[in-house]
């Protein structure tokens, strides 16, 4: 892994760091270009204007790693009236809810993760969209796929999401084929015991779409790789995929112009919309995840603070 990486994850985990970036002046501006906001108001505004220029949205409520029973009841919470006021705005035909099962009791038990997350799918049911589980580290990953299995007996839709950078990937891409599947290259510090590092990623990323654009699926790349972008597009035709048999998801503020060229050129493209009070882990990771967005977060930081 690069060492900037390394530190930038390492910095998610620190609190004089949360508390200096939560309190410099500039810091509100700088995560409003990745955080919708902290209320469902903000996340439906958001929603709204994604929708309006053509694309879709999957609406991520941040907070993780919950090690209580009342804080996991608050997240889903949180879901169902996110998803009431998609409905009332409807919006819920082209805005889905991304939900990470640490979030809703993972730590607690797997029955507790199961039954919450069953809550926010019967509720996304009634208002007329679905739920991806989003996927977290490696330790997680067979247990976030047993919830997702019992979850489809119910509502077969609830989507699954694969990372490139895992060994084990491309099998699973095997398995997972015939259902939704959101591939990405995974976010997460991981031992190379079980993740591949550098071009590896990558390249285990075309073999996993080309497993998923074989499959009968509805298989959902998220990149902002220029490259991945084009080589995706090349293997959807050579499989003969249509526009609306796959589609392209990026993050809320990252490449703007590029979701929208996608779209107006026909390709279904889904914004990840984050929002929530528990802005901070998730920032440090999209901050780890590309260098660009270091440099100016920091310079920032540094010219006002």
């Amino acid at each position: 892994m690069h060492p900037l990486r390394s530190l930038i994850l390492a910095a998610a985990g620190n609190d004089a760091i949360r508390r200096l970036v939560a309190t410099a002046p500039v810091s509100r501006d700088v995560v409003r270009r990745f955080v919708a906001g902290e209320t469902t108001a903000d996340a439906v505004a958001v929603t709204r204007e994604v929708v309006a220029s053509g694309r879709s949205v999957t609406l991520d409520h941040l907070g993780e790693d919950v090690a209580d029973v009342a804080h996991a009841d608050e997240n889903v919470r949180a879901y169902l009236e996110l998803l009431d006021a998609l409905h009332a705005e409807q919006l819920a035909a082209r805005a889905e809810v991304s939900v990470k099962l640490s979030a809703v009791g993972q730590k607690l038990s797997e029955r507790v993760a199961l039954d919450n997350a069953s809550r926010v799918c019967a509720a996304a049911e009634q208002c007329g969209t679905t739920v991806t589980l989003d996927m977290e580290d490696h330790a997680t990953t067979d247990s976030t796929l047993r919830v997702l299995a019992e979850l489809r007996r119910t509502w077969p839709s609830t989507g699954a999401v694969l990372q490139s950078y895992l060994h084990r990937t491309l099998t699973d891409c095997g398995r997972l084929a015939s259902t939704r599947v959101r591939l990405v290259k995974g976010a997460y510090a991981e031992p190379a015991a079980v993740a591949f590092g550098g071009h590896e990623v990558d390249l285990n990323y075309v073999r996993c779409a080309n497993a998923l654009l074989a499959g009968d699926g509805y298989p959902m790349f998220a990149t902002h790789d220029p490259r991945l972008v084009r080589i995706v597009g090349e293997r959807a035709r050579w499989y003969d995929r249509k526009p609306g048999t796959y589609e392209y998801q990026m993050l809320f503020g990252v490449r703007p112009d590029e979701q929208r060229r996608l779209a107006q050129e026909g390709e279904t493209v889904r914004v990840y919309v984050p929002y929530g009070s528990q802005w901070y882990g998730y920032l440090m990771r999209r901050l780890a995840e590309r260098p660009a967005n270091t440099t100016f977060f920091a310079r920032a930081l540094v010219s006002h603070s």
